[in-house]
């Protein structure tokens, strides 16, 4: 059994279907029919992205259906790509509510764990469904150096245009992070994602 979705939930599902133009409802937190309307139209186009891209392992496909569409279609361009290498990727990570946001910040500092990112809830574009993290796998092991990720990433790059590599960053290179590319600053993305408004 589900346990319901909190308020804070409801509202962060309702921005990013409003900033797709698939929600017209009041952005309150609350789950009425033109949430569910808008849900459920979602799934549908969704479906329609897999069908047309093909769909990939279980656990890859939870995390590509919680990415803004135009997220989900890169994903699935991306995990094409590798279909025919020796190792396989999988999208272990997308979209993260700010609370689940907050959680991975505390990490390495006031829970257990190392750190493993310097974003608090909306400071990640992971906020706005419009970044993934993989995981590559060898004969089944994950694996968690950073070269099989270096060298993984010019095959992705090369068929995903604007789309980012967090391997690319100076101040805290990330590996296993992709993102697209808005041509906004992240700041700005908030506003427009947390009224509702196209940020892509």
């Amino acid at each position: 059994m589900t346990a319901p979705l909190s308020k804070a939930e409801i509202l962060f599902q309702q921005r990013l279907l409003k900033a797709q133009g698939i929600y017209d409802g009041k952005l309150d937190g609350a789950w009425g029919p033109k949430t569910e309307a808008a849900v459920t139209e979602a799934e549908a186009r969704a479906d329609q992205l897999a069908g047309q891209l093909g769909t990939f392992d279980t656990r890859s496909e939870g995390r590509i259906r919680t990415l803004h569409l135009e997220a989900q279609r890169a994903a699935r361009v991306f995990l094409a790509a590798f279909v025919n290498e020796p190792y396989t990727v999988r999208i272990i990570s997308g979209t993260r509510t700010y609370a689940e946001q907050d959680a991975l910040f505390a990490q390495g500092r006031t829970t257990p764990g190392k750190k493993v990112t310097n974003a608090k809830g909306g400071e990640s574009n992971h906020n706005f469904g419009i970044a993934w993290d993989i995981g590559i796998f060898i004969d089944g092991k994950y694996e968690t150096k950073d070269a099989a990720y270096k060298q993984a990433a010019p095959i992705a790059l090369a068929v995903t245009t604007g789309v980012e590599w967090g391997g690319n960053w100076v101040t805290f290179p990330d590996v296993p992070h992709y993102q697209l590319l808005t041509g906004r600053a992240l700041s700005e993305t908030r506003k427009l994602f947390e009224k509702g408004k196209k940020y892509i």
